[in-house]
């Protein structure tokens, strides 16, 4: 989507909070209804007899009526289209709204059109019982029919328009690149290129342990410890933020270079589980495996892949991971001794040296290569050792 932060004063956030409490209030009221169905009473209130209820609602309290209709309204469209989305796909069961983390309204029809640009940096967008709102103009204004004002945990109001970007062209030159994502290395080209996603630097994360451990010393309810967990939470915003554009620029440029970009299928939730185990069998290393579960996620190894699918559709292919960090790209030789160590990799029959995370790349290109030309030859690819001896046929059978 199309997202711009906006600049609110202090009296218009006021209203924009109000807005996102009766969001939420009547989304909650909405699941509430549904959730009191069952066999044999009749049936819950869809979209338009909770609309009915709204409408007599809002003539009968006061508060209600002061608030914008459009936003009650929309928030109980949104519920009917998670319950429809339930029922007909993937997608889980609706749930609850909570103060402080859901915070979020749209605006649908006439409203969400009056957005204006003010001049290069600046805009505005008439917010229903708000007012004009300004916003930055990161980039150029999309022609929406609704758009989303949602707040973060830290505490910035941000405004997204139901707009799909459109995807990058490919270059048409024929260049295909295996991607080796890490943890020291975030992605590492078969080009020999080494991409690293930043990183908060060591003060950064004195003072991230420092509020971590003012936290803990906290009341819990205290207005000290909500001071606290704000500022943990501008924290952790910056670090998204960096990890969000170096995906963003990351991902543009391969899409640009390269007509087919080929990953390793990684099961990232798998992962990332944790080992902690259960009472009768406790797991081992947890802590190890926590930090190895952190640094993962710090890389954004699924945003890279997920913006790279909607930046390149159709040019995005997923192989096979195994043994593609223990294969020599120069003989094809496997076998676990070769990786030296997390950055070395030497062959132990041929005694190549090479960067370990790029030796992988190569492989992945030359495994997604070797593919489409199965694809093509509609044949079993055979990938065999390029020292390898060759081998007598087996004697005809009588």
């Amino acid at each position: 989507m199309s997202r711009y932060r906006l600049a609110p004063t202090l009296a218009q956030v006021s209203g924009l909070v109000e807005h996102c409490r009766h969001a939420r209030y009547m989304w909650n009221l909405g699941l509430e209804q549904r959730l009191m169905w069952r066999p044999g009473r009749p049936a819950a209130p869809g979209y338009a007899a909770q609309c009915e209820q709204l409408t007599d609602a809002r003539a009968a309290e006061p508060w209600l009526k002061a608030g914008s209709q459009t936003v009650q309204q929309q928030a109980l469209r949104n519920l009917d289209q998670a319950w429809r989305n339930f029922y007909a796909g993937p997608h889980g069961r609706p749930t609850w709204r909570r103060e402080g983390v859901h915070e979020g309204f749209r605006i649908v029809g006439a409203a969400a059109q009056r957005v204006e640009k003010l001049n290069r940096k600046w805009g505005r967008v008439l917010v229903p019982k708000v007012g004009w709102v300004k916003l930055r103009l990161s980039r150029k204004l999309p022609d929406a029919k609704s758009y989303r004002v949602t707040r973060d945990r830290a505490g910035r109001w941000h405004l997204a328009f139901a707009v799909i970007p459109e995807p990058i062209q490919a270059p048409g030159n024929g260049d295909v690149v295996g991607v080796d994502r890490g943890v020291t290395v975030s992605a590492a080209l078969s080009t020999g290129e080494l991409l690293s996603c930043p990183s908060p630097s060591g003060r950064e994360q004195q003072r991230f342990k420092h509020l971590q451990r003012k936290l803990a010393r906290a009341k819990r309810g205290s207005n000290r410890r909500g001071k606290i967990r704000a500022a943990i939470a501008r924290f952790k915003a910056r670090e998204s933020d960096r990890r969000k554009n170096w995906v963003e620029h990351t991902t543009t440029d391969l899409a640009r270079r390269f007509d087919i970009i080929a990953l390793e299928d990684l099961r990232i939730r798998n992962m990332t589980k944790s080992a902690r185990g259960t009472i009768e069998a406790p797991g081992r290393n947890v802590r190890r495996k926590a930090g190895l579960n952190r640094g993962i996620l710090a890389q954004g190894w699924g945003l890279l892949v997920q913006r790279l699918e909607q930046k390149a559709p159709g040019r995005v292919e997923k192989v096979n991971p195994a043994y593609t960090s223990q294969t020599c790209s120069a003989c094809g030789h496997v076998a676990s001794e070769n990786r030296e160590n997390q950055a070395v990799f030497r062959c132990v029959a041929c005694r190549h040296k090479a960067n370990a995370d790029v030796n992988a790349a190569i492989n992945i290109e030359r495994i997604s290569a070797a593919g489409r030309a199965v694809d093509a030859r509609r044949e079993t690819a055979v990938l065999v050792s390029e020292k390898r001896e060759p081998q007598h046929a087996p004697p005809a059978v009588a």
